[in-house]
């Protein structure tokens, strides 16, 4: 008699907790306007069910998808007058709360590390007034060393230095030190620290975007951090180095560096809790009509809507000849497999460029699902060799997205990232140029069958990677 009291003081008291538990996810998400993605909701109630006293913990530290935001601006929207496909792009850029289309001048693509590291180096020594730094994180490494040394340089020199690093990428670089860099004068940042955070239940949403702005006039940006691996490759025992790995990045200038510094201007903010220190940001004026050539397309928990998301979908649904895209990670949600396939279906030439093997190997894993329906409806899937890093999506000749973001449920959806959208048909061409490289060097995927058994395991693993 006593042990079925025992078990049912206990039922009773696990069905409390999984009760309140859930009236805390609802509550939560409600409160805080979190639209979750569906796979999302999914597991968060199934802990809750199952584990509440883990996942209960989990959520309140992990649980938050987006800032507390404004409402999104779409009922007061109205769209712009361009009927082009490209400026319905830009309107629905716009109707989705970000800024206006502007000029930008001097793009320049570079061919490899060893460029994109010239052309920072150039950039930084070229600065006259501020400089401003944004990156998931900071190589303990000797380009890490060379560029805080640069920093700190330039710093001593009277210019205003900021740099912005991820709290948690500052330990996946390995820490670097950072005291030099602060003592010449140049403010350092950490975003959202993991042991530290000011923020509950946002500790799971990571700074992934990578910029330098100089005088608000030049922007260096894409796929790269800061470290060996992205540049000139990363030093191994017994004096060998490794490949570096194969990335995309860019500079240009003009208004669309004043955006992205407004941009980091935000972040730097929340990072700092609003300490004094900012630059003076001039807000952009839109650039005069046929003449926009690029806007900046930020997403993350700072945007009301799933901007990049929204962006790559519609641009998936009215591509006309082609869809050529580069990401190192693909564990795309069924929204964008499906605007893909159905792409591909309807004739749009789909090419996906992958590295064969990258350097994380869940997502590896949890990648052959999606692989296998996209080339089941007629795209092309190709594995590179080496560690492909670039993040990239070329859409006919009317758009080309490039910067940070993956091609994946953690940076369309938890991440901090910033991508620039590309308007020029020179421009666009010359990102399918550099994509289309990439893939000359790549293997075509082949359609092959796959056992039950692990159809069903990399289906459960890629509801856990959505959460990792």
């Amino acid at each position: 008699m006593l042990e079925r009291f025992e078990i049912g003081h206990w039922l009773t008291l696990h069905g409390a907790i999984v009760l309140l538990g859930l009236a805390v996810y609802v509550t939560a998400s409600r409160a805080n306007r979190q639209r979750r993605h569906p796979s999302a909701s999914v597991a968060w109630v199934i802990s809750l069910l199952l584990v509440p006293y883990l996942a209960l913990p989990a959520y309140f530290v992990f649980g938050s998808r987006k800032n507390r935001l404004r409402p999104a601006p779409l009922a007061h929207a109205k769209p712009l007058p361009a009927l082009s496909p490209a400026g319905r792009l830009q309107a629905l850029a716009v109707n989705l709360g970000l800024g206006p289309p502007v000029c930008c001048h001097d793009l320049r693509l570079h061919a490899d590390g060893a460029d994109a590291l010239a052309r920072l180096r150039e950039i930084v020594l070229g600065a006259r007034e501020s400089l401003d730094v944004g990156t998931f994180l900071l190589g303990r490494d000797h380009v890490g060393r060379e560029l805080s040394q640069l920093l700190a340089r330039r710093a001593r020199e009277g210019l205003k230095v900021r740099l912005l690093i991820d709290g948690v990428g500052l330990y996946l670089g390995g820490r670097p030190a950072l005291g030099a860099l602060q003592r010449a004068g140049a403010q350092v940042a950490l975003f959202v620290p993991p042991w530290a955070s000011f923020l509950p239940g946002r500790i799971n949403l990571r700074n992934h975007r990578k910029l330098v702005v100089a005088d608000g006039q030049w922007l260096w940006s894409g796929g790269r951090n800061l470290a060996a691996e992205y540049f000139t490759g990363k030093s191994l025992p017994l004096g060998h180095v490794a490949a570096p790995w194969i990335d995309l990045s860019f500079d240009v200038r003009g208004p669309i560096a004043a955006d992205a510094l407004a941009q980091f201007q935000s972040d730097w903010e929340l990072a700092s809790r609003g300490r004094a220190g900012a630059h003076p940001v001039r807000p952009t004026a839109p650039a005069p009509a046929g003449r926009a050539t690029a806007q900046l397309v930020p997403s993350g928990p700072d945007q009301a809507e799933d901007t990049l998301y929204s962006l790559i979908i519609e641009a998936c649904f009215t591509a006309q000849r082609r869809i050529l895209a580069v990401t190192p990670y693909f564990v795309p949600d069924p929204g964008l497999l499906m605007a893909f396939t159905l792409a591909a279906r309807r004739g749009v030439q789909v090419d996906l460029v992958l590295p064969r093997h990258s350097n994380h190997r869940l997502a590896d894993l949890a990648r052959p699902p999606a692989i296998r329906e996209l080339v089941a409806a007629g795209a092309h899937v190709w594995l590179a060799p080496g560690m492909v890093h670039a993040k990239a999506v070329v859409v006919d000749e009317v758009l080309a997205l490039a910067g940070s973001a993956n091609l994946d449920e953690r940076s369309l959806f938890l991440n901090y990232e910033m991508m620039v959208a590309f308007y020029d048909p020179q421009a666009v061409r010359g990102f399918a140029e550099w994509v289309g490289a990439v893939r000359a060097t790549s293997t075509r995927v082949q359609a092959a069958p796959v056992p039950l058994a692990r159809e069903l395991a990399e289906g459960i693993l890629r509801l856990l990677v959505f959460q990792l």
